[in-house]
C-alpha cells in the first residue's frame, strides 16, 4: 500500500497536471470561436465563387468547357491530407490517417499509383515513416491561416492535375460539425465534375475579356480557395477536438485526485488509529 507521502506527492502532480490541461482547454475554446468565424466566412466566398463558374461552364449549352471540368482515365490519383501538427486532440489526427491508410491500401497496389500532398507535422510524420510517396507538404501553419500560408501548396496540387501528373485529387480532412463532433470528409476535388450542379435562381453575367479566358483563370482559383477552406475548416475541427480532450483530461484529473484524497484520509486515519492503540496498549502496560 502506498505511503501518505506517496499518495501526498501524487495528488499534487495530478493537480499541476489539471491546471494545464485547464489551460489549454481555455486556449483551444478562444482559438475555436476566431477559427469557426473565418471559415464561415470563407464560405460565403467560394459559394459565390462557385455559382460565378456554374454560369459559365454551363452556359452556351455547355459549349464553354475546360480540362479541370473533364473527368479522365484515372492512372495515379493525389490526396490532400489534412492534419495537425500536434497531438493532444483526441482522434482527430487518427482517424483522417487511419482512413487515408485503409483507402489507399484498399485502392492502389503499387507506390506509383498514387501521391500525397500532406498539410500538418503529423501527417507528413505518418507517411513518410511508412515509405509512402509525399509530392508537397506544408508544416508549422498559424491557428489561424491566412491564404498566403497556404498558397504555394494549393497551386501545386491544382499544378500536379492541370500538367496530367494525377488525373484525380482527393481531399481528406475533418468537418468541423460542433463543439463535440467533427466529420469526416473524403471528396473528390479534381476534376470539378459537379461545379455545374449548383442548385438556385441562374445570374447572367457579361464577361471580359471572353468566357472561356475567365473560367480559365477562375477555376484554378477555385480550386485553390476550396482547399484553403477545407484548412480553415479543419483548423476549427482542430481546435474543437482538443478542446473537448483537454476537458475530458481535466475531468479524469480532477476524478483521479479524488480518489487519491480519499485513499490519503483512510490512510491518516488508519495511521492515527494506529497511534491511539499504541499509546493505550503501552498505558496498560505500565500499569
Amino acid at each position: 500500500m502506498p505511503s501518505m507521502r506517496d499518495i501526498k506527492t501524487r495528488i499534487n502532480s495530478t493537480k499541476k497536471t489539471r491546471q494545464i490541461t485547464k489551460a489549454m482547454e481555455m486556449v483551444s475554446a478562444s482559438k475555436l470561436n476566431r477559427a469557426q468565424e473565418k471559415a464561415q466566412s470563407y464560405t460565403e466566398y467560394t459559394d459565390k465563387l462557385r455559382h460565378v463558374v456554374a454560369g459559365i461552364a454551363s452556359g452556351n449549352n455547355g459549349a464553354v468547357r475546360h480540362p479541370m471540368l473533364k473527368a479522365r482515365p484515372v492512372k495515379k490519383t493525389g490526396y490532400l491530407v489534412i492534419t495537425a501538427d500536434r497531438g493532444l486532440a483526441g482522434a482527430y489526427n487518427s482517424s483522417v490517417l487511419k482512413h487515408v491508410q485503409t483507402v489507399i491500401a484498399e485502392r492502389h497496389k503499387s507506390k506509383d499509383d498514387y501521391v500525397i500532398i500532406a498539410v500538418g507535422k503529423m501527417g507528413l510524420k505518418f507517411f513518410q515513416n511508412r515509405g509512402m510517396p509525399v509530392a508537397a507538404e506544408v508544416t508549422g501553419l498559424p491557428d489561424q491561416p491566412n491564404y498566403d500560408d497556404v498558397k504555394a501548396l494549393a497551386k501545386k496540387a491544382v499544378d500536379l492535375f492541370a500538367n496530367e501528373e494525377i488525373d484525380e485529387l482527393n481531399l481528406v480532412y475533418n468537418h468541423f460539425v460542433s463543439v463535440i463532433s467533427q466529420e469526416l470528409v473524403d471528396m473528390k476535388l479534381l476534376p470539378l465534375t459537379d461545379v455545374e450542379e449548383v442548385p438556385g435562381k441562374k445570374v447572367s453575367y457579361e464577361y471580359e475579356p471572353s468566357e472561356p479566358e475567365v473560367l480559365e483563370r477562375l477555376l484554378p482559383l477555385y480550386a485553390e480557395g476550396l482547399i484553403y477552406g477545407a484548412l480553415l475548416d479543419g483548423k476549427a475541427s482542430e481546435h474543437a477536438a482538443r478542446m473537448t480532450a483537454m476537458k475530458s483530461s481535466t475531468d479524469n484529473a480532477s476524478e483521479i485526485i479524488d480518489q487519491l484524497t480519499l485513499s490519503y484520509n483512510r490512510a491518516r486515519q488508519a495511521a492515527i488509529t494506529q497511534e491511539i492503540s499504541e499509546i493505550v496498549g503501552g498505558a496498560a502496560a505500565l500499569e
